[in-house]
């Protein structure tokens, strides 16, 4: 696994259709003019709703895993995609099952992997490790363990209210191969695969897919969103071939808003990308973003081909606790673990910074003396801030 790289995800061979609506949730299909053929996807059901999976060194990642999904590549540019079967239900108990890794080679042009748990692991292992300098702040269980064992919330797409009912309605587009779903029109995932076969196969797989709690309480609360309705001008439209041009302006500048606006925070957003493994021409890599609080940030995984171009993505979004946490520990990361330099850099005093972490749900990283004497110095107003502001 190669170090992350930044790199921008660019939609580039994916092209936007006009969005369907189904309550409070929205669904942009995006077809391909032209479908990868040497690379095809499959799904493969486990028939448990949680596993167990060995990531070596005596450590494991135990999750809900009801599917994963297999890559098949060849050389010649042919692939077929074998075994996809519609309508399987996940048993509402079932048995803990392992499974050796989140990505494993089970031929030379074979991969199994657990869709959107490669990025999941990836965040649950940022900084994982805990302090690289063994600053006197810092309790004796960071410098043995450092931030294990750390766990997530998530929420099954069954349970994501109007999505089920969604994707029983939604008309699949001739050479669709993905979907950008909005809840309350928030932007919840985007999902892309090589042929439009595959699409038709997986397209149910997203009831089983993860979704984070805001998700989850927008489609809770949410009313019906509008259906965004093209308007063509009547004056200039004088024949049949003015009014298909005029038709074609639409959906053009339908799609210019959707990639730019609406999907931004994927579409063009500059991401932390990291290789997981190579297949043949293709890559899978996972990516994480840079935590910007107040934004949108997804996590997510990738396969490319040799030019950068989108064969297969998969992203979750993240809530804004989880990017607050990827952000404190982005910062001290940053600044060797160092929690004055990184409180200054914040913008916010020591013992602020502190508090923060206990926030967060990393206080057992920090002694609790020190703990103790942060809290002190914020309840008598000890505690002062620098003159930079926090970041919001």
């Amino acid at each position: 696994m190669t170090a992350s790289d930044p790199t921008v995800l660019d939609p580039a061979g994916l092209a936007t259709r006009p969005a369907q609506v189904w309550g409070g949730v929205r669904l942009v299909p995006l077809v391909r003019e032209e479908p990868i053929t040497d690379l095809r996807l499959h799904r493969r059901l486990y028939g448990d709703t949680h596993a167990s999976v060995n990531l070596g060194q005596g450590e494991r990642y135990t999750a809900y895993v009801p599917h994963g999904f297999v890559a098949d590549w060849t050389s010649d540019g042919s692939a077929a995609a074998y075994g996809t079967s519609l309508g399987e239900q996940v048993p509402p108990r079932v048995p803990v099952r392992s499974h050796s890794r989140l990505a494993l080679k089970e031929s030379s042009t074979r991969l199994r992997f657990l869709p959107l748990h490669l990025a999941l692991e990836g965040y649950l292992a940022l900084h994982f490790g805990g302090p690289t300098v063994v600053w006197e702040e810092w309790s004796q269980r960071a410098v043995r363990a450092g931030l294990s064992p750390r766990a997530e919330e998530a929420y099954r797409g069954a349970h994501v209210r109007g999505l089920a009912e969604a994707l029983q309605v939604f008309e699949i587009h001739p050479g669709q191969c993905g979907v950008v779903l909005y809840v309350a029109d928030a932007l919840a995932a985007a999902f892309a695969v090589p042929h439009p076969e595959d699409y038709r196969a997986l397209h149910p797989t997203l009831v089983l897919d993860l979704f984070g709690e805001l998700i989850h309480h927008y489609a809770l609360l949410s009313a019906p969103v509008p259906d965004f309705r093209a308007e063509i001008p009547g004056p200039g439209i004088r024949s049949l071939a003015d009014l298909r041009a005029a038709a074609r302006e639409q959906e053009r500048a339908w799609a210019e808003f959707h990639d730019s606006t609406m999907a931004g925070a994927v579409f063009g957003a500059e991401v932390r990308m990291r290789k997981v493994h190579r297949m043949g021409r293709f890559t899978l890599g996972r990516f994480l973003p840079e935590f910007r609080p107040g934004r949108d940030n997804h996590i997510g995984e990738t396969i490319t081909d040799e030019s950068g171009r989108l064969a297969y993505l998969k992203t979750f979004r993240l809530s804004e606790a989880q990017v607050r946490r990827g952000y404190l520990l982005d910062t001290l990361a940053a600044h060797d673990w160092h929690l004055a330099s990184a409180a200054t850099a914040l913008g916010i005093a020591e013992a602020q910074l502190g508090l923060r972490l206990e926030a967060a749900g990393f206080g057992a990283l920090l002694r609790q003396d020190v703990l103790d004497r942060y809290r002190r110095q914020v309840r008598t107003g000890q505690a002062s801030a620098s003159r930079r502001p926090s970041p919001r």
